[in-house]
């Protein structure tokens, strides 16, 4: 069994590997993977893997981000510190998830019922699996940001959450912009912004972009199946385009 550990504390990889050799020494941890970008570039060159076990939270983000980028087609265990109803919920399409710090007895269990469901197709949990499950971890519920905070020139001015239009990425800074065409740099990545403001008000179509309903002027049919959306006040950062993987979850949402 070819297993790939993508985890980015060194430690809890090599207790990882350690155990799965202890429990079968056929086992071979082909690899370890401590970031969102490694394992996207790794699984690009598709290596002979039968499983993966993934930490939810990375060096440089969610380990969702994954599914975003690259076809995931291989069996996925996930590792998480989070707490018993979110891994209930993760429980889908015969993936396990186990707690952090793993339980050997825990492990074995996985192993086993991964051998047991190896013969059977398995399909890659859906991101809005995973993003439902996220939210129970707050019992359901969130409190989001109501406002930023933003700096024009040595001043400090906040604007409310209904006031912006998009977030976007452009020249390793992270943006928002008003419904009035405005915009402000903010100290937040854009993985953070988008665990800050309320998914019902932002949709993250790709990378780049987290948008408002009220900022999308038209939306059109766009090569490669996903679509594009034409802004009322553009950005610097150019077009926004629903990435293919996106474009299910962004027409559920738009229909919420």
């Amino acid at each position: 069994m070819r297993v790939l550990i993508v985890e980015d504390e060194k430690l809890a990889a090599e207790r990882l590997a350690n155990m799965l050799q202890t429990y079968d020494s056929s086992i071979e941890p082909v690899a370890t993977s401590p970031s969102v970008r490694n394992t996207v570039e790794l699984l690009r060159l598709k290596p002979q893997l039968d499983l993966i076990f993934m930490d939810i939270q990375l060096a440089d983000g969610l380990s969702f981000e994954v599914f975003e980028q690259v076809p995931v087609e291989v069996p996925v265990i996930f590792t998480t510190a989070y707490d018993m109803y979110a891994i209930k919920a993760f429980k889908v399409n015969s993936i396990d998830y186990l707690l952090k710090p793993i339980d050997e007895e825990e492990l074995q269990a996985a192993l086993e019922k991964y051998k047991k469901l190896k013969l059977v197709p398995v399909v890659p949990p859906s991101l809005g699996v995973l993003e439902q499950a996220m939210q129970l971890l707050n019992g359901g519920s969130q409190n989001y940001k109501s406002r930023f905070v933003v700096k024009v020139g040595e001043h400090l001015h906040t604007i409310a959450v209904e006031e912006v239009a998009c977030f976007y990425s452009y020249e390793k800074a992270t943006f928002l912009q008003t419904h009035a065409g405005k915009r402000y740099a903010i100290d937040y990545t854009m993985d953070q912004v988008e665990q800050v403001v309320s998914p019902q008000l932002f949709f993250r179509v790709n990378r780049g972009y987290l948008v408002s309903l009220k900022a999308v002027k038209d939306i059109v049919a766009w090569s490669n199946s996903r679509l594009k959306l034409e802004l009322y006040y553009p950005t610097p950062a150019g077009e926004v385009v629903v990435s293919r993987e996106k474009v299910q979850p962004f027409k559920a949402w738009l229909d919420s």
